[in-house]
């Protein structure tokens, strides 16, 4: 007879809190085309304690060009998940790392669906994040 885990929390639901697209102008745009692979991927994970357990996780997502002051676009995206903690016996450690560690690898693939298809409405279709956001990198670095 196997022994299932008991499961720490539950995701109710993740959304798109905000998102935006801004390329000025055709010239900014035309430049922006050229200079697209030198985007930078900046990433920021908040969490908000709502009621009963309920904690929203807010991860932000910007593409941005590190570089150039002027004739840049801006890309930036909020998905925001709702997760139910289940597990009442958690310490903040436990919390922290589910909150920024495991709920982010468990909607990533939603997340980057939908900023890549931001990246390509916004009229770059050869836009890729490379390698998968490695959560459990970030995290450790954040600790230390």
């Amino acid at each position: 007879m196997k022994t299932t885990m008991t499961e720490k929390y539950k995701i109710l639901g993740k959304y798109i809190k905000d998102m935006s697209s801004e390329t000025p102008d055709v010239e900014t745009y035309i430049f922006v085309q050229d200079r697209i692979f030198k985007y930078q991927l900046n990433i920021n994970i908040d969490t908000k304690t709502i009621k009963n357990k309920i904690v929203e996780v807010n991860i932000n997502l910007k593409f941005e060009d590190k570089e150039v002051e002027n004739k840049k676009s801006h890309f930036e995206i909020v998905f925001s998940t709702v997760v139910k903690i289940l597990d009442s016996t958690l310490d903040n450690k436990e919390l922290e790392k589910i909150m920024l560690c495991e709920v982010p690898n468990k909607i990533y693939p939603d997340l980057e669906k939908s900023f890549l298809n931001l990246l390509h409405n916004s009229g770059y279709p050869g836009v890729k994040l490379g390698n998968k956001i490695d959560f459990e990198k970030l995290f450790s670095q954040r600790k230390s």
